[in-house]
Formats: C-alpha cells, sequence, structure tokens
C-alpha cells in the first residue's frame, strides 16, 4: 500500500479485484505474512469499511481476497444498523480515514428469512432480543408485499426482501450519521451495498452512493 489516501473509486477496484480472483480460485492471500503483522502492531490504516452480515459463509478478508490491516469489519445477523454499528463505522471514517464503505449482504439470509415469517398471522413468538434485532428488517418486507396484492410472507421473494433491504441499509446509515453523510457528500467517502451470491462467490452491486460501482 502507498501512503497516499486512495479515492473511493480505487479502493472499490481493489475490491473487485480481489473478488474476482476468490470466485476464479486463484487468490494471493496478500499481506497475512510475519512482516505484515508486524507492520501493524503499532497502527492500522485500512481501505475500507465492510458492514456486512455475521453469516458464517461470509468471511470477508476472504471473500474479497484481502489481508491483515486492509478492511475494518462490522458485522451483525441481517446487517441490521445499530446504534453499535453506526459508532463503529463513523470511527473507521473519522480516526482511521477510510474512503468506502461496503454493505454486503447475501442470498438465503436467516435473518431475512426470520423477518418474512415474523409477518405471517400465525407466526411464533421469538426471543425478545432476536425480535428486537430482525424487527429492522420488517419494513423492507412489507414495502415487497405491497407491490404485489397477491403475494404472502410464504410466497413472497425472498431475494426481492433481501435487495429492498439492502437499500433500505444504505439509506439509513447515511440518515442517521451526518458524519457518514457529510463525508459521503464532500466525496471523501462513498458507499456501496452488494449482494453476495453464496454459490458462485460473486459480491454483486446493487446500490451505490458517491462512486459509480
Amino acid at each position: 500500500m502507498t501512503d497516499a489516501r486512495p479515492t473511493p473509486t480505487t479502493v472499490w477496484n481493489e475490491m473487485r479485484r480481489g473478488n474476482a480472483r476468490f470466485v476464479a480460485g486463484e487468490p494471493r492471500h496478500p499481506r497475512q505474512d510475519v512482516e505484515r503483522r508486524h507492520e501493524l502492531e503499532s497502527a492500522q490504516k485500512p481501505r475500507a469499511v465492510l458492514f456486512g452480515c455475521s453469516d458464517s459463509r461470509l468471511a470477508a478478508e476472504i471473500i474479497f481476497d484481502k489481508g491483515l490491516g486492509d478492511l475494518f469489519v462490522v458485522r451483525n445477523a441481517g446487517q441490521v444498523v445499530s446504534d453499535s454499528a453506526i459508532a463503529s463505522i463513523e470511527y473507521a471514517v473519522a480516526v482511521l480515514d477510510v474512503s468506502l464503505i461496503i454493505v454486503l449482504a447475501h442470498d438465503q439470509c436467516g435473518a431475512v428469512r426470520a423477518a418474512i415469517d415474523s409477518t405471517a398471522l400465525d407466526a411464533p413468538e421469538l426471543p425478545p432480543h432476536i425480535w428486537r434485532l430482525i424487527a429492522k428488517i420488517v419494513p423492507a418486507v412489507k414495502r415487497v408485499l405491497r407491490t404485489d396484492p397477491d403475494a404472502t410472507p410464504e410466497s413472497v421473494d425472498a431475494e426481492a426482501v433481501g435487495a429492498e433491504h439492502l437499500r433500505g441499509t444504505v439509506d439509513e446509515l447515511l440518515a442517521s450519521s451526518r458524519l457518514i453523510a457529510d463525508a459521503v457528500a464532500e466525496g471523501r467517502l462513498a458507499i456501496v451495498g452488494a449482494n453476495y451470491r453464496l454459490g458462485e462467490g460473486t459480491a454483486v452491486p446493487q446500490v451505490s452512493v458517491g462512486i459509480d460501482a
């Protein structure tokens, strides 16, 4: 890495190239050696924040073929915006000076499925902490259901709900954090919302702010 601050476009292109190597089965596993570990002992300067789902299949550095110190990773089930997630992302933007936020969703998401199932009339009661988490996804379920009067929680397209939730997550980050919104408005920061395809290994951009992804 160079000392010059990279642009959001530069960082996103690096991420795309790393993901392409992963998909092709040709990862380089960069910056994962002893020298890199010692280099980072006193300080970190990641290139991007990755705010993603906690699903065990979304190992950020593996998917994007990155190494130690490259990504500042914030994860919870369903990539749901919370005070702790926003604070962590703001730290990366204000203190670590990252250029890019990647919001990473994925297909076959258990949190999205739980949110859909919770809207059924006979839905069982969920443990309270789980309910408070997936309740943030339920508005996306309802928006998708409203687009099709014949749709039900049993028939609604889970991928459409996931995509709607992804867009809502990006919007909520901007609405909830003046720091993030100002950095995007000033051109110092961009946000890319992408959906990870479990079977293919591809991270497909679906929404972007401040950058042409």
